[in-house]
């Protein structure tokens, strides 16, 4: 018996999210069907973090005890031969026996992909948002370097558990140019809020979209600021499909 470590990459768009859930198609629900067929039998394989309904990964991670006699690699081939299409094993490894892919991470780093076109466009908006009118580029950078540092985020996200807290340390918040009318944000943080990442994008496009003031994404993210301030931003949260989690590192 050992504990192994999985890299994971999925398509959110049919999941219902990344945590078990009764009567829902879920991530973990699959990948523990998929190792049940393997002869797991544990209660609950360990993920690194939630990712929302809709949302994508590239590199989730899971890890879980397991009684296999053959190597990393052949684990990888025998768990993507059960796996549905839309979800894949990339790399598994051996692992410490107290791995867990949540509190042990250092960082996580997300990246979110919009466009800004008019008109519905059916293949780019599986994984982007479709933004229209369009923004300003110079106004995305300006506002995302705001995040940079520790601050409570209070204003762009929930706790991830009852009564925990809201600040966080970002790393690094830019925006890059993809294609002439396609914007990615990158995000890295210590952690997140829940829902913090799409939070983050739905305000910076309305600062961009000129719907906002920057001054008051400054005075959102200012110490022992008032819930008042706070409500200056409009609500609302970035469609779940532009997301993705692409990286959880470990020290």
């Amino acid at each position: 018996m050992a504990r192994y470590q999985l890299t994971l990459a999925y398509d959110g768009t049919d999941f219902f999210g990344s945590q078990r859930q009764a009567n829902k198609r879920t991530v973990q629900g699959e990948l523990e069907k998929a190792l049940c067929k393997l002869g797991w039998a544990g209660d609950s394989v360990l993920m690194s973090g939630r990712t929302d309904t809709g949302v994508h990964a590239t590199r989730q991670v899971s890890a879980f005890d397991l009684d296999w006699s053959h190597s990393g690699e052949e684990l990888v081939r025998a768990l993507n031969a059960v796996l549905p299409a839309d979800m894949a094993v990339h790399e598994a490894r051996t692992a410490h026996p107290s791995f867990h892919p949540r509190f042990d991470a250092s960082f996580r780093r997300y990246r979110y992909r919009l466009f800004c076109q008019p008109l519905r466009h059916p293949i780019r908006e599986r994984f982007a948002w479709r933004v229209s009118p369009a923004i300003k580029g110079n106004s995305l950078a300006e506002t995302a370097r705001l995040f940079l540092g520790t601050h409570d985020f209070s204003a762009y996200g929930s706790p991830t558990t009852p009564g925990g807290g809201t600040v966080r340390t970002v790393m690094k918040a830019e925006w890059s140019q993809a294609e002439q009318d396609e914007w990615h944000f990158e995000v890295q943080a210590n952690a997140f809020l829940y829902r913090m990442v799409r939070r983050l994008v739905f305000v910076q496009v309305a600062v961009a979209q000129g719907k906002v003031p920057t001054a008051a994404v400054a005075r959102s993210l200012a110490e022992q600021v008032s819930s008042g301030k706070r409500n200056e931003l409009p609500a609302g949260l970035a469609p779940a499909h532009g997301l993705t989690l692409v990286e959880v590192a470990y020290a």
